[in-house]
């Protein structure tokens, strides 16, 4: 946890420093809006900005998100004065801390910023099979690519990555390639120097820089530019960077995790995407499936977004009722577990006492979640699940799962699966041969793979 306290340090202040340090975050302090934004700018970053409520707050937040420059800030001021509370969140600030500090409350505003960035929930078998792969590989420095519908948490598995690598302690930076126009993305990857273009008034380091020695998330990469692509090949094969501008190749040290929401190799016969960029990101692929295709997740993760939203609002913990459990589980999820988590937090805001009813379920675009659904539909939706699943790959690798999948279903059988996969014994074992030699797990008799093979 990296945090920037922005004001002078008066004893307050210093106080407030010394229990951070004391809960394990990393301080470093500036005196002013300025100072703060000139410390970020350098690549230095903050996970969270703990902000004298005296100074211009909406002049920093601004600043801020003009730069993409995404760490939540909370405002500190002595005493209880409610109305310099209110100015501050309305300005930007997340909360407001009173000063003196309490130790307590520290920690809270801490660990509630690292458990917002790291909040990991799943029981499905298909999801485990995913996360055991990851941790399998996150003490390697293999590049991984993370593949995926919009909203199935492929930054909460980089994170996952992240956290249990040798890059733990170091800095965890990510940029989304869909959301940054083209013509800025090469100066936020990279930097750029004073008067490079028009409009560049200072040096800024980029994002590879910002995150050395640690990890970088490619959000989205399949959107980026294939122009930057070839700039991008360059940095993760000699570990070098050109800012825009700039004249004296720049060393980094960084782990790559790239995520995307649509196939990569249909990207590459496109000519979107660069086929050698490909291979070098694919190193390892962690697949993560639709929450409709993982249905032990969807009431975990929705009794985990009731509480986590019951506490952040003040409210009492609600349960779900049985009628709307059943109403969660039979929902198609097209948004996934940002869909359903939108939907959860609105439901622990609109119901009454008790607990949360399938009256209360209602999704964005204001359909009834709980409304009924026809066997026709279910058929139709469970189709198109399969589908959609099976886009992207190829004839062999879908063979390859159905081979390993039903012989681990059958423990290790060969016999059993060879039956039920309707081939010869011997034609299952020369497959088995095959992919052991690719380097791929296959189950001993009377065992099931401990992983999935990317």
């Amino acid at each position: 946890m990296r945090l920037l306290i922005v004001g002078t340090l008066k004893g307050e202040l210093i106080t407030a420093a010394k229990i951070a340090r004391e809960r394990g975050a990393q301080v470093a302090q500036v005196d002013g809006i300025e100072a703060a934004l000139t410390h970020m700018r350098a690549g230095r970053g903050a996970d969270l900005l703990m902000v004298d409520v005296h100074l211009d707050i909406r002049k920093l937040a601004d600043a801020m998100d003009g730069e993409r420059i995404n760490s939540p800030i909370v405002a500190c001021g002595t005493g209880a004065d409610a109305q310099a509370a209110v100015a501050a969140i309305r300005a930007g600030a997340k909360e407001y801390i009173p000063l003196p500090p309490d130790p307590e409350l520290i920690a809270a505003v801490l660990e509630a910023v690292a458990r917002e960035k790291s909040d990991f929930v799943f029981r499905d078998p298909s999801m485990d099979r995913v996360v055991k792969l990851a941790l399998q590989v996150a003490a390697s420095e293999a590049s991984i690519l993370i593949t995926g519908e919009s909203g199935v948490g492929k930054e909460v598995m980089a994170r996952l990555v992240q956290q249990k690598s040798k890059r733990k302690d170091r800095p965890f930076i990510s940029v989304n390639c869909a959301a940054i126009p083209e013509n800025l993305l090469e100066s936020e990857l990279f930097g750029h120097e004073k008067g490079a273009f028009t409009g560049a008034v200072a040096r800024r380091i980029g994002k590879f820089e910002e995150a050395n020695g640690g990890t970088l998330l490619l959000d989205e990469i399949s959107e980026m530019d294939v122009r930057l692509q070839a700039k991008l090949l360059r940095a993760l094969q000699e570990r070098v960077i050109d800012r825009v501008g700039g004249t004296t190749p720049v060393k980094v040290d960084i782990r790559i995790i790239a995520t995307s929401n649509r196939s990569l190799a249909e990207a590459v016969k496109q000519g979107a995407f660069r086929e050698d960029l490909l291979y070098r990101l694919n190193v390892v692929t962690l697949r993560i499936p639709a929450l409709r295709d993982r249905p032990a997740d969807i009431l975990a993760l929705a009794d985990h977004f009731a509480l986590k939203y019951a506490e952040m609002n003040g409210l009492p913990h609600k349960p779900i009722s049985a009628e709307a459990r059943r109403a969660l589980t039979a929902n198609h999820w097209k948004g996934n577990v940002r869909e359903l988590e939108n939907t959860i937090h609105r439901a622990v805001l609109i119901s009454g006492d008790g607990e949360i009813g399938p009256g209360a379920l209602v999704s964005p675009d204001g359909d009834d979640i709980a409304r009924p659904v026809g066997a026709a539909e279910r058929a139709a939706q469970a189709a198109e699940a399969v589908a959609r699943s099976l886009v992207g790959s190829t004839v062999a690798k879908v063979e390859q799962d159905l081979i390993l999948d039903t012989l681990d279903h059958c423990l290790g059988n060969r016999t059993h699966a060879a039956r039920i996969l309707g081939i010869s014994i011997r034609t299952l074992r020369n497959k088995l041969n095959e992919y052991e030699a690719a380097g791929f797990a296959v189950p001993d008799p009377g065992q099931a793979r401990i992983t999935t093979a990317a």
